[in-house]
């Protein structure tokens, strides 16, 4: 995956190390990386986060893309300096996984970064995607079907719920005449 990362390699990063669930990469903040307070541009910094994200969720196998993400600036980056980025993964749950990744200059954290990811169903819509040979995708689906019933069942309670307070503040309010009151 990461041989065919044009933005990433054209940037000048490189992949330091990878294993199952982790990776790190390593990048040099260049001239065109500063912003005009002449520091590393956050964009860049979330590059460099995310490509160490998509190498270690994609260590297990199927295609994954980000379904999300968020960033932490601690400390500014100046040209020159040399950022490394550790990603590891927290969890794997059906076709979705939770990973982290600081962004250091040596021992000086820079940015901390939180990256949620999803896998491809290997269902052959997508030719690079493939299955892990473990009934994996069988179990995401069911995953996913029961996934979908918590959340209607979730929907149903919040609108008794919703409906029950307001039919409760109408008998309550001073001036208001509701079926039960009459």
């Amino acid at each position: 995956m990461f041989a065919a990362d044009q933005a990433s390699r054209g940037l000048g990063i490189e992949l330091v190390e990878q294993g199952t669930g982790s990776a790190v990469v390593r990048m040099t903040v260049t001239p065109a990386m500063v912003n005009g307070h002449r520091i590393a541009h956050g964009g860049f910094l979330f590059l460099l986060a995310d490509t160490a994200f998509a190498c270690a969720c994609n260590s297990h196998g199927p295609v994954t893309v980000a379904a999300g993400a968020d960033i932490v600036f601690v400390a500014p980056a100046r040209e020159g300096d040399v950022l490394v980025a550790r990603a590891e993964e927290r969890a794997r749950y059906g076709r979705s996984g939770i990973y982290d990744v600081s962004v250091r200059r040596g021992d000086e954290v820079i940015a901390e970064f939180r990256g949620r990811s999803r896998s491809a169903r290997g269902d052959g819509g997508d030719p690079r995607a493939r299955d892990d040979g473990g009934g994996h995708h069988a179990r995401d689906d069911e995953d996913d079907h029961h996934a979908r019933d918590d959340e209607d069942d979730h929907d149903a309670r919040r609108d008794e719920i919703t409906h029950r307070a307001r039919e409760g503040a109408a008998r309550e309010t001073p001036g208001t005449t509701t079926k039960e009151s009459r």
